[in-house]
């Protein structure tokens, strides 16, 4: 995507709305998060504005983050108890809290936002580097078929009767790389954001945690462990070989 900077993919417009499209599964995903930190200690890579640092942190568990853009950070210390989380700015493939954590987690499909094979595989190894001897790195992310009915296409994301919201994807094969651009058009205007990912199957993964002396534990299908079908997303723990 020309004149895409991913470094600025989440700056103060993105930021701003960014609570205002929740998930859903927040709280099924801080229940396994708790579980999976003994009730310890956590490091988020990716932590944004702390829809799932926040209510985890609520359970008893220190959360550390990692957060590339400010804006973020700014949105996430604005909330109650946003001051209190222990957050560095900086690239998670490399950035490190000089801490090691029962759990590292990375969700929302946040590894794909890492552009390389390389950074994605400096990834997982940033992750080992702050996991106890014990400590498991979990990666929820979509299965790529979930995402691609072709190489390019326009889903209606939302149709209401004051705004619309388009989905609008390119595809390259050749790098694996999803240029998508979410279109929101109403009667103030039409907004943009775009974003770049680089998609991996949860296979190549596993190669990159094995790169990184890490194997995988567990996978399943969401965050209530249901069974991987290999469709949708997936939900993957690794730990140390």
């Amino acid at each position: 995507m020309r004149d895409f900077d991913p470094a600025a993919a989440f700056g103060p417009a993105v930021s701003a709305w960014y609570d205002q499209t929740p998930r859903g599964d927040e709280t099924v995903a801080v229940d396994l998060l708790a579980e999976l930190s003994h009730g310890e200690s956590a490091l988020e890579f990716a932590i944004g504005t702390g829809r799932i640092a926040l209510p985890l942190a609520e359970r008893g568990v220190r959360v550390d983050g990692i957060e590339l853009s400010t804006d973020m950070v700014d949105q996430l210390r604005a909330k109650p108890g946003g001051s209190e989380l222990d957050v560095v700015v900086g690239d998670m493939a490399a950035t490190t809290t000089g801490r090691t954590y029962p759990l590292v987690y990375l969700v929302f499909n946040t590894i794909f936002n890492l552009l390389t094979q390389d950074n994605q595989v400096r990834c997982f190894e940033n992750a080992a580097r702050h996991l106890t001897d014990d400590g498991v790195f979990l990666v929820e992310a979509a299965v790529p078929s979930a995402w691609l009915p072709s190489n390019q296409y326009v889903n209606a994301e939302q149709v209401e009767s004051s705004y619309v919201v388009l989905d609008v994807c390119r595809y390259d094969p050749a790098t694996q790389i999803l240029d998508e651009n979410h279109v929101r058009l109403d009667t103030g205007g039409v907004r943009l954001s775009p974003i770049s990912c680089r998609l991996a199957w949860p296979s190549e993964l596993d190669l990159m945690a094995r790169l990184a002396g890490l194997e995988l534990v567990d996978r399943w299908g969401g965050w209530e462990k249901e069974r991987y079908t290999g469709e949708g997303k997936h939900v993957s723990v690794y730990g140390r070989r």
